[in-house]
């Protein structure tokens, strides 16, 4: 009997009409079972009530190669035609094999990442590999990821990849299996291809949990993955659904704190909803109907969110271990896993809610959770973290998602229109502080930090009171809207007068380097000693201005005594 081995992936299988003809790809998930695209049986006639009584599975990666019939599990075919959905069959191979093989596949975050899929094109039967990007969200409908080509001209996902396992590239999850890919999109130079993810593929065969690892992305509120219902009727709920929405399907980053009311907090349904309406394990349980006709801000991209955890009850210990978990991580304390998740590629986008009915709240916040959120803004990372009642007052944040009514004059002159136009007026300054922050703020040592957000809080407000006008808050806002705009212009000016000191220090440090190598050479070593720390200083990151301007002064001083002297 010959020796039985492996190459790479000895999971990858093709999967043939029962003439031979490939047809697609699959994944051996053991001796007995595939896992394989609907329309892949489909194109072999095998699906249920077919004209064709199998496939054949022919192996790619065993020498010496095999080849077995199989048929589809009873129950295991899942396939709505015309639609970004669904798309998976299991096979169950009539003869096990003797590969000894068992493949896990594994729940990830598909926002971001390379990733490698091996299938059969038609020009190449033995298979051939190609590269991707993970993309996120292929659309509000559907429940597929999308893929993206990595460079042009690299050979592309076709039709002979269907079913094929998708393989982590980089980061923690290297080498692992995390989906299956479904279709594949050409048009002109434009590339694409989708993919449905393990907890996608699960949803609809509950039969494979045991090949399935790592943790669900949504462990927010109960168990069920069903939208809940009469969520948007309510203004204020409606209001904070949008808010959050355009944060985490921005290019935002940093902490939002949600709360101060249980009946809109963290673990109400708004939330909840929102974060199921990114979940590929709940999108296959919503209708495309549900999530085409919400109202606009009201769905996120699908993986949008990489990690949900509702903290009620919990320890520390085990919020570190769901959030190292669902990301890979390793990490023995709670020190190490902020230091991991704040330098995680891509910047991760996390919930915890019900922050403060946990078993510690406030360890959870000191060692944890708090930490992580004084390095969201920095790090790239997208923090929300839930309260039933009001945020610790030393918490780090960026935006609070405050329900309660702002309190203000009791006055009720300001129109709903005058209090929208000012906090429009908010919002763009504040963006343009952000942008601002993101280009500088970092730069610098000691340079302020921008204040709070409080257009997202203030349009919530806005989207309430406007309902029952007059109403005395529209003035509240009114004015709230004009300090904050006050504050974001000190942010501003204080900001741009680093900047200004530091572009005049380059400058003429610059400048009197120009006339010093005219007048005395560029060898000159007294000149050179006095050079280079001042350069360096106004190079080196943060950039303190005050030692850069001592530095700077020092070297002009001697450029300007040797003028003099000469």
């Amino acid at each position: 009997m010959a020796l039985h081995h492996h190459s790479e992936n000895a999971w990858r299988v093709r999967v043939d009409d029962e003439r031979g003809a490939p047809c697609g790809a699959g994944v051996l998930l053991d001796d007995r079972h595939v896992l394989t695209c609907a329309h892949v049986v489909r194109y072999a006639g095998a699906q249920p009530q077919g004209t064709a009584s199998c496939v054949r599975i022919r192996s790619v990666a065993c020498g010496p190669e095999w080849t077995r019939t199989a048929r589809v599990v009873p129950g295991s075919w899942v396939h709505e035609h015309g639609t970004r959905r669904g798309d998976v069959a299991l096979l169950a191979l009539d003869e096990p094999v003797d590969c000894a093989t068992r493949t896990t596949l594994w729940k990830v975050p598909i926002s971001g990442g390379r990733v490698r899929v091996y299938g059969f094109p038609q020009a190449e039967p033995y298979g051939m590999a190609t590269d991707a990007e993970l993309a996120g969200s292929g659309g509000r409908e559907g429940e597929w990821g999308l893929l993206r080509q990595i460079r042009a001209g690299d050979p592309w996902i076709e039709a002979g990849y269907s079913g094929a396992g998708v393989i982590a590239l980089n980061g923690e999850f290297k080498g692992r299996v995390i989906g299956i890919v479904v279709a594949d999109y050409v048009n002109g130079d434009a590339r694409a291809a989708w993919m449905l993810p393990t907890e996608t593929l699960l949803t609809y065969l509950p039969s494979i949990k045991e090949f399935t690892g790592g943790h669900r992305t949504d462990e927010l509120g109960p168990s069920g993955g069903e939208l809940p219902q009469d969520v948007l009727h309510d203004p204020l709920r409606l209001a904070l659904t949008q808010e959050l929405t355009r944060l985490l399907d921005g290019d935002w980053s940093g902490t939002v704190a949600v709360g101060t009311d249980a009946s809109v907090g963290a673990g109400s349904s708004w939330l909840v909803r929102l974060v199921r309406t990114a979940d590929p394990a709940a999108r296959a349980t919503v209708s495309d109907a549900e999530l085409t006709e919400a109202p606009g801000d009201t769905v996120l991209g699908l993986g949008s969110i990489d990690a949900a955890y509702d903290a009620c009850g919990r320890s520390v210990a085990e919020v570190r271990r769901y959030l190292t978990g669902r990301f890979g991580l390793r990490a023995e304390d709670d020190r190490e896993a902020v230091r991991r998740l704040a330098r995680r590629r891509p910047p991760a986008c996390l919930v915890v809610g019900r922050v403060d009915r946990a078993a510690d709240p406030d360890a959870l916040v000191r060692d944890l959770l708090g930490p992580l959120a004084r390095r969201a803004r920095s790090s790239g990372l997208r923090l929300v973290l839930g309260f039933e009642d009001r945020p610790p007052q030393d918490l780090a944040h960026d935006v609070s998602l405050d329900p309660a009514p702002i309190v203000g004059s009791a006055s009720a002159s300001v129109t709903s229109a005058q209090a929208q136009t000012a906090v429009g007026q908010l919002a763009a300054e504040e963006e343009a502080a952000a942008r601002l922050w993101a280009r500088w703020g970092e730069k610098f040592f000691g340079a302020p930090r921008p204040p709070r957000s409080a257009a997202p809080r203030l349009r919530i407000r806005l989207a309430v009171a406007r309902t029952t006008e007059p109403n005395a808050e529209l003035t509240a806002v009114h004015d709230r809207a004009l300090e904050a705009r006050a504050e974001v212009a000190a942010f501003d000016r204080a900001l741009r007068r680093m900047v200004d000191d530091y572009a005049d220090l380059c400058t003429s440090l610059e400048l009197h380097r120009v006339r010093a190598a005219r007048l005395f050479g560029e060898e000159d070593r007294r000149l050179a000693e006095l050079y280079a720390p001042a350069a360096r200083a106004l190079q080196t990151v943060p950039i303190d201005l005050a030692a850069a301007r001592r530095r700077v002064r020092l070297y002009i001083d001697e450029v300007n005594r040797r003028i003099d002297e000469g």
